[in-house]
């Protein structure tokens, strides 16, 4: 098995990059991965800690959401949103929230909690888990779930950090509890990644065009897809290196 893509999505929800390598740091998450998340006017977080995605504007609850592209430059800070329905926005997260509030406002649905601040959460990210977590996709299973669906389907519908080829479709969820070597780092995998609505958009557009919750649960009974794993041993992955079960 070996890993065929790498994204971070700077911003909760808000644009997904590629990359060509990272170094994964022991008992954090991927670097700048939901780094900053936009708090919609109903929340009471104040990026002093984790708290669940309820609290910030997602693609579940606003679907063009997942059209939104990103390009973090990690010398200057400066974080670049593309839309196909916006014009380019170039922040700084920690000083532009009114920025990106005015851009990203109408591509939020009216009837729905609306997007109000940036928060920013310092090593592990507002990820989708109580701990600093890595995701892991194995595309094999992506085809089948496409085959099912009956039309291609983007891999950036899942918002994975680590791709990996090699491995049979869902193979994945049995290695719970084991430990993976990726490159140099290694990770223990924790649990199922059980999906939302976000994954019934279509991230060229941001609008909804296939219930993939209705073809995990025709598939599996379930709507899992992909594994959180947490990183144990500090290292470089990238693009081509081996993926190991441990």
């Amino acid at each position: 098995m070996q890993v065929s893509a790498l994204y971070r999505h700077p911003l909760k929800s808000h644009g997904r990059e590629a990359l060509d390598a990272v170094t994964l740091t022991q008992g954090q998450a991927m670097p700048f991965d939901r780094l900053w998340a936009v708090a919609h006017d109903r929340s009471k977080a104040d990026g002093s800690e984790w708290v669940p995605c309820v609290n910030f504007s997602i693609g579940s609850k606003a679907p063009a959401l997942m059209a939104i592209n990103a390009v973090m430059d990690e010398e200057t800070g400066l974080l670049t949103l593309r839309h196909p329905a916006r014009p380019d926005l170039t922040i700084n997260p920690d000083t532009d929230s009114d920025a990106l509030i005015d851009w990203v406002r109408p591509l939020v649905p009216d009837n729905r909690a609306l997007p109000a601040r940036i928060l920013r959460l310092e090593h592990r990210g507002f990820t989708d888990t109580e701990y600093p977590s890595v995701s892991l996709c194995n595309m094999a299973t992506h085809k089948a779930v496409a085959a099912e669906a009956g039309k291609p389907l983007s891999p950036l519908r899942w918002r994975g950090n680590i791709w990996f080829d090699g491995a049979e479709a869902w193979e994945e969820n049995g290695w719970l509890g084991r430990d993976v070597a990726l490159g140099k780092a290694k990770l223990r995998v924790i649990e199922p990644i059980e999906r939302c609505l976000a994954t019934a958009a279509n991230p060229e557009i941001g609008q909804r065009d296939v219930d993939t919750l209705a073809v995990l649960n025709r598939m599996k009974n379930q709507q899992n897809f992909g594994i959180y794993a947490q990183v144990i041993q500090t290292g470089e992955v990238a693009l081509g290196d081996s993926l190991r079960l441990l």
